[in-house]
């Protein structure tokens, strides 16, 4: 586990990088603290994440782009599945030890596959709002859904407001020195680490970066 979080920290400080390059969040982290770093983040994941799948609705060439990512990243075959397709449904929470801080967003793919899809004049296509679900938590929330296994398959966890800034704001941050100084703790199945981080990796690739 702790050899695999360097490379799955850095594929994602990519994708919200990616994020923070957009006007949408222009600035945001410029007033970090507490909730408001919450929302921050959660908007660089939302927007870092849905950047391939943005344009999806605006014509029938970025729909069929759209649509490829999502089938490569998002789909597996599955004949016991309704339709014959299984869509990848990895929760996340990401907060601070730190119940002060009031930090904790959780992150989402997929939750609502029935509502992947709206109608458009050139056929029905990939909504990438329905994609990416990012919701900014209360700390009495995060609790509840920390403890559900139902809600999220994998907690982050960093020590304060402080370090998790750190990995935005300095993507060359150490990872592993974080995880050796206990400034950082995973909980829950490990294998949705990989995923999450793979599919930030094929983002980055997608655009060349």
């Amino acid at each position: 586990m702790h050899a695999s979080f360097p490379q799955f920290s850095r594929d994602i400080q990519k994708v919200m990088s990616l994020g923070a390059d957009t006007e949408k969040v222009n600035g945001v982290l410029d007033r970090i603290g507490g909730t408001f770093a919450a929302g921050g983040m959660a908007m660089l994941l939302k927007v870092g994440f849905g950047f391939i799948l943005r344009d999806s609705l605006l014509g029938k060439k970025q729909a069929e782009k759209a649509q490829t990512f999502f089938d490569e990243n998002f789909i597996t075959m599955n004949p016991e599945a309704d339709g014959g397709i299984e869509y990848y449904q990895g929760k996340f929470l990401i907060r601070t030890s730190n119940p002060e801080d009031d930090m904790n967003v959780w992150f989402r793919f997929c939750p609502e596959p029935d509502r992947l899809y709206r109608d458009t004049p050139f056929g029905k296509c990939l909504d990438p709002d329905a994609v990416v679900a990012v919701e900014v938590l209360k700390e009495e929330e995060a609790q509840q859904v920390a403890a559900d296994p139902d809600k999220v398959d994998l907690v982050i966890s960093f020590k304060d407001v402080e370090t998790i800034i750190g990995l935005v704001n300095k993507p060359d941050a150490d990872i592993a020195s974080l995880l050796l100084e206990n400034l950082v703790q995973v909980q829950g199945n490990v294998g949705h680490m990989f995923k999450f981080g793979a599919i930030g990796k094929n983002i980055e690739m997608e655009l060349g970066m």
